[in-house]
């Protein structure tokens, strides 16, 4: 059984101003189309703010690898103070770290990430930045409704898909880590956590 459900609201919270200024602020560098082409519909594209270590192409730095040993900020993150500042109240190892648009009428269709999920040592945390009531998040096909500035961990291990039917771009920070002691921690005080079963300790004597 997985130590865990399939979404936390995780006990951090950020200020979506900022979070939406410092988007505005690199966005004219470009967003890159999610190269997985055959997984949705529309526009799903992406920023990266950390990505594989010597990474030059774009294709490269928005790759999520399970496999890559070492990632790197990339240039466009010291353009953004206050996303810096997110990130470091994560005291957990940082892998790719990108914001991610889906653009009005676009939908992300269902699918599985095999490799994020507490069990597997790794984890994804959502942060919108942007959103609207349009944004149709499931996670095995129940409905995960995220505002602007929480912060979320879904475990997309399962199936999961996205369709956005409002009039603005949804676009979030999203984080994946390596799972330590702090996220540990952190997942046991989220809401939506069980807490952790009494163990059950033998009595002698009394009954003997």
């Amino acid at each position: 059984m997985a130590p865990f459900p399939d979404r936390l609201r995780l006990p951090l919270s950020f200020d979506p101003a900022r979070l939406a200024a410092d988007m505005a602020a690199i966005a004219g560098s470009g967003w890159i189309a999610h190269f997985v082409t055959q997984n949705y519909e529309g526009d799903w594209s992406v920023i990266p703010l950390r990505g594989p270590a010597g990474a030059r192409h774009p294709v490269q730095m928005i790759y999520s690898d399970p496999t890559c040993p070492a990632y790197e900020d990339t240039p466009l993150l010291a353009a953004a103070p206050y996303l810096r500042e997110v990130l470091a109240a994560l005291a957990c190892p940082l892998q790719a770290v990108r914001l991610m648009r889906l653009s009005p009428d676009s939908v992300i269709k269902e699918h599985r990430d095999h490799d994020l999920c507490f069990e597997d040592g790794t984890v994804r945390i959502h942060i919108p930045v942007v959103t609207n009531d349009g944004v149709d998040f499931r996670l095995n096909g129940v409905r995960c409704v995220m505002a602007a500035g929480s912060a979320w961990y879904l475990r997309l291990s399962d199936p999961h898909s996205v369709a956005n039917r409002g009039g603005n771009d949804r676009v979030h920070l999203v984080i994946d880590a390596t799972v330590n002691d702090w996220v540990r921690g952190l997942f046991e005080r989220a809401e939506g956590a069980e807490p952790p079963p009494i163990a059950k300790t033998a009595v002698f004597g009394a009954f003997q």
